[in-house]
């Protein structure tokens, strides 16, 4: 039987998170919202595009290093895996910046908080059923908690419908993206799925990267930057995503974007002195028990 092109899975535990699931989370949270300051020190030289090839660059690289990322895919599956690559790390990663010519960052981090919520409607859809109840509500208290950690920097903010859709485009395929990583990532495991997704997304990005040479100048810590933005923010995280979304489902797994702005705050207060608002302190104990509430058995 031929199987459809937009294909998900419930994941493979059913039970509440164990220190196996709460570890990736904690993994991804921390890769992804440490990534904001290496693509702020990579923009001060840097191309949008030229940072978006760079940084899948370097993950596809690190992928290829390791044996078990070689590993064959079934032919029936390739077309899946490139598609996930083109909706996961292609589009969304030249459609940020694109948008951010609208949009305030402040607005598109707020936007880009709705992903465990997108991720849960594609599984609606794909599943044909409704989530669990306290699943659901976990997912809304997680999204209110984004919310008000984000509010403070959203006061003044601009932004304009055309930016605002563009992100809540890349949103959306986010979402469906971690929805079709699940019976993937069963079949074949982390690694030969994202090696081969990112390819595809190279060859997507490679154009746009190549046009934005020319507006890009060469300075030591841009381009370092992107060593560790492309090793671990788009290779390593990548595979435990992908990890993650294959043993708890993609609505389950999609809820480690709520800590990004978590981590995201803690590091500027660590690194920059910034201080932390009580909405943001509001809005941290709301993802905490948003996230737990979404971990809880199936």
């Amino acid at each position: 039987m031929r199987r459809p092109l937009l294909e998900t899975g419930s994941g493979s535990r059913t039970e509440a998170f164990g220190v196996r699931e709460w570890g990736l989370l904690a993994s991804i949270a921390l890769i992804w919202g440490s990534s904001f300051l290496f693509i702020d020190v990579g923009l001060e030289s840097l191309r949008p595009g030229v940072i978006a090839v760079a940084r899948v660059a370097l993950g596809v690289a690190a992928l290829s290093l390791v044996p078990a990322a070689r590993r064959p895919i079934g032919r029936e599956d390739r077309v899946r895996v490139a598609f996930l690559g083109v909706i996961w790390a292609g589009l969304p990663l030249i459609l940020f910046p694109v948008a951010q010519q609208w949009i305030d960052s402040s607005v598109a981090g707020m936007l880009n908080g709705a992903v465990p919520l997108a991720g849960a409607a594609w599984a609606v859809v794909l599943l044909r059923r409704p989530l669990p109840r306290v699943h659901a509500v976990g997912l809304l208290i997680g999204f209110a908690g984004v919310l008000a950690i984000s509010w403070p920097q959203l006061q003044g903010s601009r932004a304009t419908t055309l930016g605002a859709g563009l992100v809540v485009l890349a949103v959306v395929l986010y979402g469906l993206a971690v929805n079709l990583a699940v019976p993937l990532q069963q079949r074949y495991g982390a690694l030969p799925v994202l090696l081969r997704a990112q390819l595809a997304a190279l060859v997507l990005l490679l154009p746009f990267g190549i046009q934005g040479l020319g507006g890009s100048s060469f300075t030591w810590p841009s381009v370092l930057a992107m060593v560790p933005l492309g090793v671990l923010g788009t290779g390593v995280a990548f595979v435990l995503m992908t990890t993650l979304v294959g043993r708890v489902g993609g609505p389950r797994g999609a809820v480690a974007t709520y800590f990004i702005p978590v981590v995201a705050i803690a590091l500027g207060v660590l690194f920059l002195g910034e201080r932390v608002a009580p909405a943001a302190l509001a809005g941290t104990a709301l993802v905490v028990a948003g996230a737990w509430l979404t971990s809880r058995r199936l």
